[in-house]
Order: structure tokens, then sequence, then C-alpha cells
């Protein structure tokens, strides 16, 4: 029976507006002209653009790109850097209702012509340094389909400016109208990105974002961080990387300053942090732990009291306290590409304060709870779609449900229903739920090491090895054993200067845990490390089965 309160209530532009992050960048515009938004580069000859000018150059962007046939459901590529023309992509594209597909700046040229292919790229903006690979994928395409090629020539970078395409960006844009008449999508849940995982096994797949799921995960950023207006945020994390992890869009909600970073390097870094002011940045394990082991007259004069975020693996104690000594804080965060990037936070208590850096480690290690605006986070067993007890010790997969999930896989439903069966997007981490609803993450199922019938995690035996001094990075995945079917062996990253050995490794673990949880080898290498900075296990699998002969 329909309520009184469906009857005469209609739905209109009047009180139902969707949901896009394109309304921010106007709102900051409109309320904050003359603020800075954009930084690029030093001194006298940085680039700088205002609130008002950003606005105006996006919407340049999106009149050259209507003009050049470019439209709803148009995708359009971008291969760049964390520069300006990345940032103006976030807001021109969509507001044609085009999608982008952000390419990640280190893959090969085949990978590259697979995404163009698949994603069905018409236009694709790449910067210089790129030019010679995208020009390679470009031949690479089996589609007969015309692909417009604009060329991003930086102004701040040294390097060649080889041009492959037919127009150059900023000719594009001054070909197009800064007062534009650009509308939000028809339907918040239209598509506004294309993301490709990283496809260690096959080829990647095409995750793609809605308008709606943009921005409720830029607004959860800005809560679960309490990001503050006119922040000022360093591009260390790559915006191909689940489009910075919707920062872009965050940033613009909170008129703050995009500090773009060709490279991620310390002295780079640390000399942006000082000229700047930098107030939050973040990244993977192995950005923070590269500052935290840059040498001590690089941090000189560095910001007190910046706030990062790390994702990926949990920090170590080790990392805490060298965050802490440097006076930065430090926010534990967890997701996937397939929720917009971080959708769980390890929510702090002011409580943990007063406790010694061992347990506070323990706490902030956890993947924690359900970012404000998803529906919830669980952690179930797969086959029955139930929730394990939240005891800490049951294990089940992580799963999530709400406004941050994909609407699935391009051109794969078979993976699509898969990865959303029972109203669920399945993980493929294995977890536990603690009592107080924190949950940590054990493993990847994929990852766990079955020693002589016994579940061994991985990321148990990585945390024990990253308590070590010497350690910088580590990674443990499973050996063929003929007599317990698979062993831990773990590789091990030093600290510069170190001369650990591997028997001095195994007798840390020992000290530390179950012997049959010990690996039993030890190789000692700069571990394989994605554009993002995550440890590729996929590769050490495979240097591990060829020491198992």
């Amino acid at each position: 029976m329909t309520s009184i309160f469906d009857q005469d209530l209609p739905k209109t532009p009047a009180n139902f507006t969707p949901i896009s992050p394109l309304s921010f960048i106007e709102r900051s515009a409109l309320v904050y002209p003359d603020r800075l938004a954009v930084v690029h580069g030093s001194g006298e000859t940085a680039f700088r653009l205002t609130w008002s000018q950003l606005y105006q150059r996006t919407r340049r962007l999106a009149s050259a790109l209507a003009a050049r046939g470019v439209s709803k459901g148009t995708t359009v590529a971008a291969m760049l850097p964390n520069t300006p023309p990345m940032i103006e992509a976030h807001f021109g594209v969509p507001m044609l209702g085009a999608v982008l597909n952000a390419l990640n700046t280190r893959l090969d040229a085949s990978a590259i012509a697979f995404m163009l292919d698949h994603g069905e790229a018409s236009v694709v903006i790449v910067d210089s340094e790129f030019a010679s690979v995208m020009q390679q994928a470009l031949a690479l395409r089996e589609s007969t389909r015309p692909v417009l090629v604009i060329d991003v020539h930086d102004p701040v970078h040294a390097g060649s400016h080889t041009a492959i395409g037919e127009i150059e960006y900023e000719a594009l844009l001054a070909s197009g109208d800064p007062e534009f008449a650009w509308d939000l999508p028809e339907d918040e849940w239209d598509a506004i990105a294309l993301n490709y995982t990283s496809g260690t096994t096959g080829n990647p797949k095409g995750v793609v974002y809605s308008h709606r799921g943009a921005a409720v995960s830029a607004i959860s950023n800005i809560m679960e961080w309490d990001l503050p207006k006119h922040a000022v945020y360093l591009w260390t994390l790559p915006m191909f990387h689940c489009n910075g992890w919707c920062f872009p869009w965050a940033v613009a909600a909170r008129a703050g300053v995009n500090v773009c970073l060709r490279r991620v390097e310390p002295q780079g870094i640390f000399n942006a942090m000082r000229e700047h002011g930098v107030t939050h940045y973040c990244g993977a394990p192995i950005v923070h732990s590269m500052l935290i082991n840059a040498p001590p007259a690089m941090k000189d004069g560095i910001p007190a009291g910046v706030k990062a975020l790390v994702a990926g693996a949990a920090p170590p104690a080790s990392m805490i306290e060298g965050m802490e000594r440097m006076g930065f804080d430090l926010l534990h965060v967890y997701g996937l590409t397939e929720v917009y990037g971080p959708a769980t936070v390890c929510a702090k208590h002011e409580a943990w304060n007063e406790l010694d850096i061992g347990e506070r480690a323990r706490l902030n290690s956890r993947q924690g709870v359900a970012y404000h605006l998803e529906r919830g986070i669980a952690v179930m067993d797969p086959a029955t779609m139930q929730p394990v007890p939240a005891d800490g010790e049951t294990m089940g997969e992580i799963m999530f449900r709400g406004n941050m999930g994909m609407k699935g896989y391009l051109k794969n439903p078979k993976a699509t229903a898969e990865a959303l069966a029972g109203g669920w997007f399945h993980s493929g981490d294995l977890a536990v739920m603690y009592p107080d609803g924190y949950v940590k993450i054990k493993d990847r199922s994929k990852d766990i090491i079955i020693s002589g019938g016994e579940n061994i995690s991985s990321i148990e035996v990585e945390d024990i090895l990253y308590r070590h001094p010497d350690v910088l990075a580590a990674a443990v995945v499973a050996k063929s054993d003929t007599r317990w079917g698979e062993t831990p062996c773990a590789f091990i990253e030093l600290k510069a200067g170190s001369t650990a050995t591997d028997q001095e490794m195994i007798e840390h673990c020992r000290k530390h845990m179950a012997h049959f949880k010990v690996p039993r080898t030890v190789v000692f290498c700069e571990l394989p490390k994605t554009s993002t900075g995550k440890i590729q296990k996929f590769e050490l699998r495979k240097k591990a089965q060829e020491l198992a002969g």
C-alpha cells in the first residue's frame, strides 16, 4: 500500500540533484576564487593556479574535447604523472559525461595497448616522458578505432618533449571556452572513471566508478582524516591509482592546495613540504619508510604535525616510531580498487596514546572499521555468507557493501557477478573480527601457506620480520617442500649498511612465533614493487619455486 509520505511529494530538480564530485570544484571556484589550488615546481618559476583559474581550465578542456566529438560514455585515457593536467582531467573529462581512464605510467606497451582497446579509448592525453611507450602501445592495438592523441609538455620537466599527437595540451585548452556550460550527470550512477587492476594473472580487469561513488568516497576521506579547509596536500600517491584514492575530488571539496610532485623521491618530498607548508600526504608503506630512513640532514626544517595516510601492509612498530620522531601523525587505512581505494580506517582512540609502542603498533596494525559513508564491512564465511565470530581468531573473508562499491568490471559480467555475489563485494582478503568491531587482515586467500596441514599467515611472519631493526621491507611466500608441502620463504630488503645474516633473521623469528611458522629460507634482495609501492608477491613466488627446484 502506498504511504501518505509517497503521495504528492514528487522528486524534482528543486529537491533532488545527482551527487557528483563536479559540484566540488564549482563551489570552490565560486567561494574561494583567488585561493591557491595548484602549485607545480618551486620558487618564482613554479606553475600556480587559483581555484577560479583551475575551474576555467577544466571548462576549457571540456569544451575543446566536446568540439572533437567527446560526449557521454566516451573513454578518455590519460598517461600523466602527478601534474596539473592530471588534476584538470579529473574534472574536465566527466563534465561531458565522458569517462576518465587514468593509465599506470609504469606499464609496458602491451599492457597499455590492451587497456586502450578494452576500454575503447577515443582520446589519449600523454605526457612527453611517456611518448615512446605510448607510441608503441598505439601501434600494438588490435582495434582500428581512431584515437586522438594530445601531447602534454610539462614546463617544469627538463626532459625532452617528444610530440606524437595531433595537438599540444595548452593549444587544446586555448581552443576551449572558459565559460563552457557543462551539466551534472542525469544519473549519479553514470560512470566517471575506469581503473584497471594490477593484472598479476592474465589480463587486468577494468573497474568502473560512478559519480555517486566518487563523491561519497571523497567526502568519506575528508571525514575520516578530518581534512580541514584549505589543507595543503602533497601528491606522493599516483593519481592513476584509484584516481588518487579520490583525493583530487576531496581536495576540491575543501578548497585545498594540490602540491604536484612528478617524482616520488625523499629530497623532493621534503623540499616540497618545507616550501609549500604541506599538511597532508598519502602513500604505500614503502613511501613512509623511504622518508623515515632518509639522512637526518634532509629532514631539517620540515613542518611539524604533517598527517599521513598509509595503506597496504600494516605499519610496523618501527614505522610508527619513525613517523613520531619526524613529528608526523600516521593513520592506517585499507581498501581495494573495487571500493575506490580506502574504505576502512583504523580509527584511533585517545587512550591508545598512553600505551607502549608495541601495543600501539598492534592496535594500529588493524584495518579497522568501515568508512562513515560505506554501508558496512563484515568478515564472512564465503561458503555460508554468515559472519564469523568476533573473537579475533576465526578467519573469514573481508566483504564490503554500500556506497563505495564499484559499478562492476567492464565487459566482464561473470567476474562482476562473482565479486558481488550475495549482495557483498568479496575482497579475497582473509581476516578476523575483534570484539570491538575492528577487522585485521591475516592474509590474501592465495597467500596462506599450508605447511604440514597447518595454516601460516604470511602477514604474521612479515610483522615479526619488520620488528628487526635492520629490515627495510619484507615479504613472505610459500616455497614447495617435499616433506611439509609448503614452508615459509622470506625475501628481505635490508637497510643500507646492514650486515644481518639469514640465520640472524631466523633466530629473530623463533623468539616471537611458533617454530613451524619460522621461515626455512631467507633471501636478501631488493623487493620488486608496483608503481604504488606494493610488493609484487607473484614475482617472489616465482623465485621461491625456482629455489625449490
